[in-house]
């Protein structure tokens, strides 16, 4: 599990993403709503108008709005203008006239009659007039809605038209009818909710069982029970996009089910914190847990694919399939198809253009069960159905080419292997204590411990220069290794060949990505920035919403000049003018840069 955002807060009982901004609502035990800016890690605003834990929240699709439910029998609409909540709806006059406009985007769980005990939970089919539910009844009901429809208003409603609509009006005994019940937990249910697409339905309980259902137009039964977690099962959703299942629970873990198996596949613990409830991104490949001291959103793996790049090609791994991109003519066909077998996804990859081979290294979540491939890249292939070579695995953290018929492996004991192309092992080397080893031409490795980078020569077994840095993620060395930029999660070190440091930047936010153009200038990236920074330490930064890209690689051209004030000042391309102060004395660094 990668955390990208971590709050400190009292128990939170609900969350929602936004469909489109950064955005996540909490609502906590307190009766606080929290308005959170997940990729900024900033609190943008909150409120606190509900008497008691606020269990219910969520956006409007469509609107600038969301709707909270609390145990002060209270619905609350707040509007959104900006990045503010400028509005809180909560009484009869201003409710009616507000039910037109929001057109029915809110389910109240107390409206629909039929459980015999508190509803926990009611969730809307993403496509069809259903509704499921499940109840401390020990029970999950499915309900048909199309009833409802008859009794939608238009948004050209007026106030008159809604003022006297009751609930009872709007769940009439035809309006809402049960249409399957779900028998099976043995103790109450505390979530269920649809697939997203295929008529299943997730479910967990009191009884600490996660059970999946099955229904059709006639009837509906169960298919299976995940059983793993050893407290109640607070909360059970589908991933949107992939065969998977995830629970949380008051036994402080987050499981990861396996669909078709029906088996656990990952499980993530906190020490002391239960969890309440999870939430998925709509669109992104984003999750969101509430526990007792605030929420975390995270993600279950990298999407950052492996990739290198050689001249004008940039290799990838993308659908078990190594691909090519060609920067000159954009032409992307894939090369060769990967062996199967491993759930992880593909770590990092390391390119040796003499033999035309690649290592690709699979990090596990048990770093010990990690293991790198070696592949000889098929000269020629048919891009539609491309060949899959046999490859050679083994066991290792890390797998670098460290001359054209060698490589180098950090194995499970942390110890330093040096390979053969028939993944034979030539030698072991002695090496200071590290936890990751990186490419520093031919002959050398960088080693990275927690507190720093030592540049180490593996003909001579001995360590050249250290510098300190803690955590480096990444390591980006420039087109001809006369500079190499160490990346860490707020921090960049910008170094010489000899591992000299020239400069360091430190960043507030985390920083993402980054590569040299062949000037010399060093661009990167942050949540929300792309900056340039030269080696002597000046930098210039350029907000990420000024770009006009789309999702995937784009090109980013920019025309930058030094001025005497030690600022940056930018001319787009396009009119020939140049904005700067009087007194600059400016010489013109062109950067053309390719940005992942």
């Amino acid at each position: 599990m990668l955390t990208k955002f971590e709050t400190k807060s009292a128990r939170v009982k609900g969350l929602s993403f936004h469909p489109k901004r950064p955005w996540v609502l909490a609502s906590l035990h307190n009766g606080v709503i929290q308005l959170w800016d997940y990729r900024m890690c900033t609190l943008i605003d909150k409120f606190d108008e509900h008497d008691g834990p606020v269990r219910g929240i969520d956006f409007h699709k469509q609107q600038p709005l969301f709707v909270s439910g609390g145990d002060d029998y209270k619905i609350k609409v707040g509007l959104l203008t900006g990045m503010k909540i400028v509005k809180i709806y909560h009484n009869e006059n201003e409710w009616s006239a507000l039910i037109s406009y929001v057109s029915y985007f809110f389910l109240l769980c107390s409206v629909l009659t039929g459980h015999n005990h508190y509803v926990m939970c009611a969730q809307f089919h993403p496509s069809e007039d259903l509704v499921v539910s499940g109840s401390l009844d020990q029970t999950v009901r499915v309900w048909d809605i199309s009833g409802l429809r008859k009794k939608n208003l238009s948004p050209g409603a007026v106030e008159t038209d809604v003022r006297g609509i009751s609930g009872v009006d709007l769940f009439g005994a035809s309006d809402a009818v049960v249409k399957h019940v779900l028998e099976g937990h043995d103790r109450g249910v505390n979530w269920a909710a649809f697939h997203p697409s295929m008529p299943l339905i997730v479910s967990g309980a009191d009884d600490r069982q996660v059970k999946i259902w099955r229904m059709n137009e006639s009837k509906a039964w169960e298919l299976d029970t995940c059983r793993g977690h050893y407290n109640n099962v607070s909360c059970a959703i589908f991933h949107p996009r992939q065969e998977l299942i995830l629970s949380n629970s008051e036994d402080k873990s987050i499981r990861v089910w396996d669909m078709s198996k029906r088996t656990g596949v990952q499980t993530f613990r906190r020490d002391h914190d239960r969890f309440w409830v999870l939430g998925a991104h709509p669109n992104l490949n984003l999750f969101a847990a509430g526990h007792d001291s605030g929420m975390i959103v995270f993600k279950l793996e990298r999407e950052r694919p492996a990739y290198a790049v050689h001249g004008n090609m940039l290799y990838y791994v993308k659908d078990r399939f190594l691909r090519q991109l060609d920067f000159n003519s954009s032409k992307d066909t894939a090369v060769m198809q990967l062996r199967s077998g491993s759930k992880f996804p593909v770590f990092s990859m390391s390119y040796n253009p003499a033999e035309n081979a690649v290592l690709l290294c699979t990090r596990a979540t048990n770093l010990e069960n990690s293991t790198y491939d070696l592949y000889s890249i098929p000269k020629e292939s048919d891009s539609q159905n491309p060949d899959a070579p046999e490859g050679k695995r083994s066991s290792g953290l890390t797998a670098v080419w460290v001359a054209r018929n060698r490589f180098a492996v950090l194995d499970r004991m942390h110890s330093l292997l040096i390979k053969n192309l028939k993944n034979e092992i030539v030698k072991k080397v002695q090496v200071p204590s590290c936890e990751e080893i990186f490419y520093a031409g031919t002959g050398s490795l960088l080693l990275r411990d927690t507190d720093g980078v030592t540049l180490f020569d593996v003909q001579q077994k001995r360590s050249l220069a250290t510098v300190k840095i803690s955590k480096v993620k990444y390591v980006v060395w420039s087109a001809d290794t006369s500079h190499v930029a160490l990346l860490a999660k707020h921090a960049i070190m910008i170094c010489n060949r000899k591992l000299e440091s020239l400069c360091n930047i430190h960043e507030n936010i985390r920083v993402k990505s980054g590569a040299w153009d062949e000037s010399g200038v060093f661009i990167y990236t942050t949540s929300n920035h792309i900056k340039y920074a030269l080696t002597s330490g000046w930098l210039w930064r350029q907000p990420k919403p000024w770009m006009s890209a789309a999702a995937g690689s784009v090109w980013v051209r920019q025309h930058c000049c030094r001025v005497t004030t030690r600022s940056w000042k930018c001319a787009i391309r396009g009119p020939r003018t140049l904005t700067s102060s009087p007194s600059s004395t400016s010489s013109l660094v062109t950067c053309h840069t390719w940005v992942g």
